[in-house]
């Protein structure tokens, strides 16, 4: 690969794991928002009888959010994963660039 395409796969990578890693961000600015929203409802359930109906809609509420946010988690890890594998083909990359720059000044040398 010449120094011009690697220089541009870099860049392409680059980007790439920005947008992971707003794609993370948004993953747990999702997750946060869950968790506000489980609390207020937690907070709301001490308030009532445990057997009453409503408590039991709260519950199940609770437990189809704590659903969302295990979906989010594996989101979450998927794109660490590909983040992960971004960040070593980055590392790749700058090191063939590395060799092309040294084998240009060698040849001028």
């Amino acid at each position: 690969m010449g120094l011009a395409a690697s220089q541009s796969r870099l860049l392409s990578l680059i980007a790439r794991k920005t947008d992971l890693e707003y794609t993370g961000q948004q993953i747990n600015q999702a997750r946060l928002q869950l968790a506000n929203l489980t609390n207020d409802l937690f907070n709301t359930a001490t308030t009532l009888d445990p057997d009453s109906d409503d408590a039991v809609k709260l519950q199940l509420r609770i437990n189809s959010i704590q659903s969302l946010d295990q979906s989010l988690e594996l989101q979450l890890r998927r794109v660490d994963t590909q983040q992960s594998a971004v960040s070593t083909e980055i590392e790749s990359v700058r090191k063939i660039i590395d060799k092309n720059i040294d084998l240009t000044f060698k040849t001028f040398a």
